[in-house]
């Protein structure tokens, strides 16, 4: 197996642009992630998937600074964010988009002021400079003009999930984190946010981390494929991880909706 839990090794020359190193997370006695070891390159998206408990949003969190590891470091963009504080991590977080599960949106504030939220705290900028960077936004992730003024609750679930991924992208970042950015979409909308994730990466250079449960997703736009298993990660592609020889991994790509996915 090589450096960072890779099947093969696809780096290629290519930027690491997050590397975790011997990570451990833990709760009290409970230990989540030990000596976990990953790496996400440059313009890839990648899938992490697991079974239940594996700490999939744990992981996530930790690395968004959410969480602290009891041990490991996370270099991000280049930079050791494990020796970061105050200011200067909250520079290198700016650098950084996230969305969650929920969405997190703020139900008393519109999506425009959502989106501004991330831009005051970390720009100093005129307030229609920040509304006009915000209905650029809106338009980027294929909402219409006047949801900006709309208040979470007058959304539908999939307008809310690209509300926030509005909110995410409001500074331009170069990583991107997406906790589950599917679940609880019919499958026609599922493979349009699909769409408008792949499309996003590419036109804007990004990199992405996706939590994710969905197959069809691992299939239509995952570059690599994270697994969770006995408390670290093994990273391949699709045709490796249906070669790799482990119980959790055959159940969930060789089972019946494994197929099914690949077919489709």
């Amino acid at each position: 197996m090589a450096e960072g839990g890779q099947l093969v090794d696809h780096r290629n020359g290519r930027d690491v642009v997050l590397r975790l190193r011997g990570i451990r997370t833990q709760f009290g006695d409970k230990v989540i992630h030990d000596n976990l070891d990953f790496d996400l390159f440059k313009g890839e998206i990648v899938g992490l998937v697991g079974g239940s408990g594996t700490g999939k949003s744990v992981l996530l969190r930790t690395i968004v600074g959410l969480n602290e590891a009891r041990k490991g470091t996370i270099e991000m963009l280049g930079v050791d964010a494990s020796t970061l504080h105050g200011k200067a991590k909250r520079n290198l977080l700016a650098r950084t988009g996230v969305q969650f599960q929920d969405g997190a949106l703020f139900s008393s504030l519109n999506v425009t002021e959502n989106i501004i939220v991330p831009i005051r705290e970390h720009a100093e900028l005129e307030e229609l400079t920040m509304r006009e960077i915000a209905a650029l936004k809106v338009a980027l992730v294929g909402l219409p003009a006047d949801t900006g003024e709309k208040k979470p609750s007058e959304l539908s679930g999939g307008m809310r999930k690209r509300a926030s991924l509005a909110r995410a992208l409001a500074l331009d970042p170069e990583l991107l984190f997406l906790d589950e950015p599917t679940a609880g979409l019919d499958p026609i909308g599922a493979a349009h946010y699909d769409e408008l994730v792949k499309g996003l990466c590419h036109s804007l250079g990004l990199s992405i981390l996706m939590v994710t449960h969905d197959l069809d997703s691992l299939n239509a736009i995952c570059d690599r494929i994270a697994v969770l298993l006995d408390k670290r990660v093994v990273v391949g592609t699709m045709a490796e991880m249906l070669a790799y020889d482990h119980p959790w991994v055959r159940e969930y790509f060789h089972g019946p909706r494994g197929r099914a996915s690949r077919q489709e």
